[in-house]
């Protein structure tokens, strides 16, 4: 079990390490249910699902770094994370934000519906995959480094930021970049070769609208993470769009 460190007016500080993942999840469901809205976790260490299937406003602020699945399933959370976290970030998340202060494993925001996730660092591999979106539910990924190959992989709605600061060595997205993208947009800061690009996406300039989406994402990740903006321009942005809501159509009889 946690071991409660401190309590007060101003929340509850927990400690995790060393505590298996179930009974710190179920200690941190048990004091949201009794109406706590700010818990703080130290030393936490790989301990998975954090998070996972909550449904109350409550902020949980997170020491250490994560384990596999942050915030799974959540609708309406705030996590904080001031570290690295694993893969499985927000993975069909509904609601809510996740801010990681580090950098962030592969898969995140698999299959997420709705709600924000804000890396400060890198992330891995198909970032974003099956994302999706429905009337005013527009899930919202930035990351503020680089990303692996199939960053937005089937993507069929939201919003993907890479910002890539950091690192100007290596190119901003790894290859296959929106393959099988069929709905959303995909915003890269910086120059974008076609050979890196999924077949289902074209290199398009930023429309007004877009721009005043992107900047207001951008104050936001700022204030959130405490990233450096100064150099981040929303001119230097190009959005990757789908050419076709049915990339593979000519596979299928019907």
């Amino acid at each position: 079990m946690a071991k409660t460190i401190k309590q007060s007016s101003n929340g509850t500080v927990l400690e995790a390490k060393g505590v298996y993942y179930r009974q710190l999840n179920e200690q941190i469901r048990e004091r949201i249910g009794q109406g706590e809205k700010d818990i703080t976790l130290d030393g936490v260490n790989g301990q998975r699902y954090i998070g996972g299937g909550l449904t109350d406003g409550a902020v949980i602020t997170i020491n250490g770094v994560p384990g596999n699945d942050l915030g799974a399933f959540m609708n309406g959370p705030t996590i904080i994370v001031n570290d690295n976290a694993q893969d499985g970030v927000a993975n069909t998340m509904n609601a809510g934000k996740i801010i990681v202060k580090g950098h962030a494993g592969d898969v995140v925001g698999y299959a997420m519906r709705g709600g924000k996730v804000f890396v400060s660092g890198d992330v891995g591999y198909r970032v974003g995959i099956h994302m999706k979106s429905f009337k005013e539910q527009v899930p919202v990924i930035v990351a503020g480094g680089h990303a692996g190959d199939f960053f937005g992989e089937y993507m069929a709605g939201g919003i993907l930021v890479l910002i890539g600061l950091g690192n100007s060595d290596k190119p901003v997205a790894g290859d296959y970049l929106g393959t099988g993208m069929h709905g959303g947009v995909i915003f890269v800061r910086g120059k974008i070769d076609e050979d890196q690009l999924g077949k289902e996406v074209r290199v398009f300039q930023t429309t007004d609208e877009e721009k005043a989406t992107l900047s207001t994402l951008l104050e936001e990740f700022g204030s959130d993470t405490g990233a450096d903006m100064s150099a981040v321009k929303v001119e230097d942005f190009v959005a990757l769009k789908p050419f076709s809501h049915r990339p593979y159509g000519n596979l299928y009889v019907y």
